[in-house]
């Protein structure tokens, strides 16, 4: 399906690996101009290679953390200079640390908020005023199925997340109708941080290979298995669309079935 989004420019947070690059994969591919960022100048240097290879579009990529408020107002500024405007934004962030609850410290919980609260925050109102210029803006948050329902051992994700929802929800329709807002909630996908997971409990003897892995972290899912980061980066090129364009205030799972809530 041609989304029509050639020519677009999309603007992709922390997305040097995993979910935020296979988003900015999918708009590549339908000819977008991409902005992404992350903190490693190794992996955007890689990020910036693969996504020049997969479209027509023009690629940017800028260091940046998006905890810093001052690295967010520069990155969008990048992002408008260099593309003319701003059409889509995807926010995305890498997971908080793992733990149960008695294990965390206030300071766990305030980073948290940092990374997956305060960095959509911040993108959005950097963004809004350009989203709000175009004919076509949207934007879609990477959250985690942990919004809907809670995992073991993730009580950051579990509890922090959810504020995203509120703020997208909030969002969806303070901002119509010139923006569209939705989120995506993604189950497990098999980006380079569950790659790493299972090679690391093979080196510890927990599986006898790779394949023994995968079948563990697909126990459980409906259609059998882990997804690929490309049917979440499919799903969100597709949020933004004007395939999509009678959905806001959308909390899309994309987890081959796992969530039971």
């Amino acid at each position: 399906m041609d989304l029509e989004l050639d020519g677009n420019a999309v603007l992709c947070t922390a997305a040097s690996s995993g979910l935020g690059l296979a988003s900015a994969e999918a708009f590549a591919r339908e000819g977008a101009d991409v902005a992404i960022c992350g903190r490693s100048a190794d992996r955007l240097d890689e990020a910036e290679a693969d996504l020049q290879e997969l479209g027509d579009g023009d690629v940017l990529a800028v260091e940046a953390d998006i905890t810093e408020a001052d690295d967010i107002e520069r990155f969008v500024a990048e992002t408008v200079d260099a593309f003319g405007g701003l059409d889509h934004v995807v926010t995305s962030a890498g997971g908080p640390p793992s733990g149960p609850f008695l294990d965390m410290d206030d300071e766990d919980f305030y980073s948290a908020y940092d990374l997956l609260v305060m960095s959509v925050v911040r993108t959005t109102r950097e963004a809004y005023p350009h989203l709000q210029d175009s004919d076509a803006g949207t934007v879609v948050n990477i959250t985690s199925r942990s919004v809907q329902e809670v995992i073991d051992g993730l009580v950051l994700s579990n509890s922090v997340r959810r504020a995203v929802i509120g703020l997208m929800k909030t969002q969806a329709r303070e901002f119509a109708p010139d923006v569209r807002v939705n989120a995506v909630l993604p189950g497990a996908h098999e980006t380079s941080r569950i790659e790493e997971l299972i090679e690391q409990n093979i080196d510890r003897g927990e599986y006898d290979d790779y394949d023994e892995g995968l079948d563990d972290w697909s126990d459980g899912i409906p259609l059998e298995r882990i997804g690929d980061p490309e049917e979440l980066g499919e799903t969100v090129a597709w949020l933004s669309s004007e395939a999509a364009s009678y959905v806001t205030g959308a909390a899309v799972p994309v987890d081959g079935g796992s969530l039971r809530s």
